[in-house]
């Protein structure tokens, strides 16, 4: 939603950076790209026109001037005065004293609502309440059934005594108020703490729609009256925002479709100008693409700073606890990282939800945007059925994997056996990353600019090469490898195989024909050597 504005801004605040001191044209040239980057978002002109007015009266004053670095000062009251105009601080639910506590939900049809009482009801069920949603939406075709459809994907009963309409031809006939009042004693019956009512909207504002919404409100004493926009129709998002503010008094703002691709202005202006809180976000689709509002979050990925609180809280939410201890016992071990750990691993991440998303809240996302776009979620499903087209053995033990054994992994997945050999070199130099850091040794050949030298394949030059030992010279010395020639080279697997196994046989209490064992008599398949280190 926010990548254009994200961009302009990063880009203004580069020309700052290495300056000692900021002169009065600079704090001008820099407020006016703000200026610039802010309206073409679609933010309001008086939210703008405010914005600029602050950043330039503290920008000019000594908190800049004195400060050591003039230049991350200005980012920061940027920063500071973005989380300003979002809301300032973080606004939840404000639950009744004596339950249940009735939310109702407002806006124009089109915003989300139905779709967002599902999110809500879900997101209030997993902080352990037990919501109820009431179908007062009897006039658009469907709405009934689509909020049943939710209610029962979130697992949370939905009170709907009337069907509804099931076509636009049909006039609607029941009483939304009645059926609000009912549906919050059906609650009061049923021991739910939460009712969560679903509201008519219109295409437009008129007197029919604010007089519904106001008789409900008044009818049930709604606790939390949410206004529900969509964060992609730009301007025209104040003017409505202040019809229902002044029709409805709403106490609270839901911002959805923010995983659009529109500019975003109307997130940051509503709260500004109606002077009430941007409580919650969709994100998405799916159900649990919701989440809350944190301005000082938000801001930060504006500013392209990450938002790693948001992550570490997806993590915990989704990430299973006795699957990460069993990784971290076996990384403390230093037991080999197998195919299925790198499968666990992979599902625990698509846990999280899209992997778009979640490097994008990385700091510094800005600048691989162009591979964020372009990154397919998909790959990693495909990923997956490659390493579920192996057998347990195989992916325990990687090093089986021979030639056919990839074409039959590659026909069993549906992909090409360059994918899978892809998938086998990757996971091999992740491997002995995991091997080297685990036994205290840091990055294995290094990482580019990191003690060490390079990653694996990479040419020398590019933070190291990473290979063996160096001579007087500055040349790397050539490690003994596999010999090039197949007989050859299996010869001297067939000898290092059988010192390692007499090297465990000396050791052992077989009795006195320990010595003459000869390993090739079992007939091992190829790799499996390294189970008898």
């Amino acid at each position: 939603m926010f990548n254009s504005l994200s961009d302009r801004l990063t880009a203004t605040f580069k020309n700052l950076r290495g300056k000692g001191r900021l002169t009065e044209a600079d704090i001008d040239g820099t407020a006016r790209e703000i200026r610039r980057a802010l309206l073409d978002a679609d933010v309001a002109v008086p939210v703008v026109r405010e914005f600029i007015a602050r950043i330039k009266a503290r920008a000019l004053g000594a908190e800049v001037s004195g400060a050591l670095n003039p230049g991350q000062q200005v980012v920061k009251i940027v920063n500071e005065e973005l989380v300003g105009i979002l809301g300032g601080q973080t606004r939840e639910l404000q639950l009744a004293k004596q339950p249940p506590t009735i939310i109702m939900l407002a806006g124009l049809q089109g915003a989300g609502k139905t779709t967002l009482a599902g999110k809500l009801a879900n997101h209030l069920k997993s902080k352990g309440h037990a919501p109820l949603l009431v179908a007062c939406d009897l006039q658009r075709p469907n709405a009934v059934k689509q909020l049943q459809v939710g209610g029962e994907r979130a697992g949370v009963p939905v009170y709907a005594p009337h069907p509804g309409v099931s076509s636009e031809a049909e006039v609607p006939t029941g009483d939304p108020v009645a059926v609000a009042r009912d549906g919050v004693g059906t609650a009061r019956e049923k021991l739910h703490d939460v009712v969560i009512i679903d509201t008519a909207g219109r295409l437009g504002v008129d007197q029919e729609l604010m007089a519904q919404a106001a008789n409900i409100k008044a009818a049930v004493g709604a606790h939390e009256t949410l206004f529900v926009i969509d964060a992609m129709i730009g301007q025209d998002a104040v003017n409505t925002a202040q019809a229902f503010n002044e029709g409805v008094d709403f106490t609270g703002v839901v911002l959805t479709k923010l995983d659009g691709d529109a500019r975003g202005g109307a997130a940051l202006s509503v709260a500004q100008v109606t002077g009430k809180p941007v409580m919650y976000a969709s994100t998405g689709e799916g159900l649990k693409d919701f989440e809350v509002f944190h301005p000082d979050r938000m801001a930060k990925r504006i500013l392209d700073m990450g938002d790693i609180l948001s992550l570490i809280e997806q993590a915990e939410a989704n990430w299973d606890k006795a699957e990460a201890a069993k990784m971290a016992k076996k990384f403390a071990d230093q037991e080999d990282f197998t195919l299925e750990d790198f499968r666990a691993q992979m599902q625990q991440i698509k846990k999280m939800g899209s992997m778009k998303k979640l490097l994008g809240m990385m700091p510094g996302a800005a600048g691989m945007r162009q591979q964020l776009e372009q990154f397919d979620d998909s790959q990693l499903d495909r990923v997956e059925a490659i390493i579920n087209s192996m057998t347990p053995h195989e992916r325990n033990a990687p090093k089986i994997i021979n030639g056919s054994r990839r074409a039959r992994i590659a026909k069993g997945s549906g992909v090409h056996v360059s994918e899978v050999n892809q998938l086998l070199e990757r996971f091999g130099q992740a491997a002995k990353m995991m091997k080297k850091m685990a036994g205290g040794g840091g990055m294995p050949g290094g990482m580019p600019g990191m003690p060490g030298g390079g990653m694996p394949g990479m040419p020398p030059g590019m933070g190291g090469a990473g290979g063996g030992k160096k001579k007087k010279g500055g040349k790397p010395k050539k490690q003994k490898g596999k010999s090039g020639n197949p007989a050859k080279a299996a010869q001297q697997a067939r000898e290092a195989e059988q010192r390692r196994a007499q090297k465990q046989m000396d050791g052992a209490s077989f009795g006195a024909g320990a010595k003459d064992f000869d390993p090739e008599k079992l007939d091992l398949p190829s790799g499996f050597e390294k189970y008898l280190k």
